[in-house]
């Protein structure tokens, strides 16, 4: 089911030029307070003046090194500097686009309030580290460019922004034991790997239970899912398998995967024994 329209694929790539604008508005009126030319500050920072006047009108994206050196030489206090990861922030988000079957859970998924994943294959999306999951998107059959590699790298990146957002949303995990056991990427990265998971366990705002593979009774055979709840609307739930995804939003199935996923969270470990079971691997790897 398509929930949002094809003019959302935008969005980010207009909210980065919108900011591009404001800053070069304040590039400017500084630079007018100061009663410098374009070509006169340009000189001074190791500009052109054609890069100047574009960086003023928006249509070039402003770099850290610029609004150092602006910010220092027009007097601006730290207002330009500070506009640095507001900057690096649009820029990731416009970078980032997600393939056309996962646009819908990752639209919801941006604004949601409470997020439940099973990962039964693969650690979560939200979990991994740019190195885990350069290492997975680059052992896809059939291969992908390089190119493509990059762009879904950043689109993931881009999606744990959530777990830094304010109000935080309530996130719950559960991984397999086999899966924290997979050395993706080789030792190396599934150490660093291993490391976030215990950094990310110590959030207030996220559950992490790992599942033991000498669990008897499993109610997660059925495969991996996500429970989802956007902001002032039912929850829904995302299923995925082989690049084919579907969006679940009649209530008796959500009301069920509902079910099944508080069976899966009563039969894994606590999330205090999750973190030592973490540990122990670390030891190991």
């Amino acid at each position: 089911m398509e929930l949002m329209g094809p003019a959302d694929d935008n969005d980010e790539v207009e909210d980065a030029a919108d900011l591009f604008r404001v800053i070069g508005r304040q590039v400017r009126l500084l630079r007018e307070r100061a009663e410098l030319t374009q070509r006169e500050l340009g000189e001074q920072l190791g500009y052109s003046e054609d890069l100047i006047r574009s960086l003023e009108r928006g249509r070039r994206t402003p770099q850290a090194e610029f609004l150092d050196a602006a910010d220092e030489r027009l007097g601006a206090g730290g207002l330009l500097r500070a506009a640095k990861e507001d900057v690096a922030r649009a820029k990731a988000r416009a970078r980032v686009k997600h393939p056309t079957w996962f646009r819908s859970y990752a639209k919801l998924e941006a604004d949601a309030v409470e997020v439940h994943e099973y990962g039964s294959h693969v650690i979560p999306g939200l979990l991994q580290t740019e190195a885990h999951a350069r290492a997975l998107f680059a052992m896809r059959k059939p291969l992908l460019d390089e190119a493509t590699i990059e762009q879904r790298v950043a689109s993931r990146l881009a999606r744990q922004e959530l777990l830094a957002r304010w109000p935080a949303p309530i996130v719950t995990c559960i991984v397999e034991e086999s899966v924290l056991r997979r050395p993706i990427g080789g030792e190396a990265v599934h150490k660093e790997q291993l490391e976030t998971l215990l950094n990310l366990g110590q959030l207030r705002s996220l559950e992490l239970q790992v599942m033991p593979t000498r669990r008897q009774e499993h109610a997660g055979m059925g495969g991996p899912f996500i429970l989802l709840t956007p902001k002032s609307r039912p929850q829904v739930a995302y299923l995925e398998v082989q690049n084919i995804s579907r969006l679940v939003t009649d209530p008796d199935e959500v009301r069920i995967l509902a079910a099944r996923y508080g069976s899966i969270r009563a039969q894994a470990l606590t999330p205090s024994e999750s973190l030592a079971a973490i540990k122990e691997l670390l030891g190991e790897a």
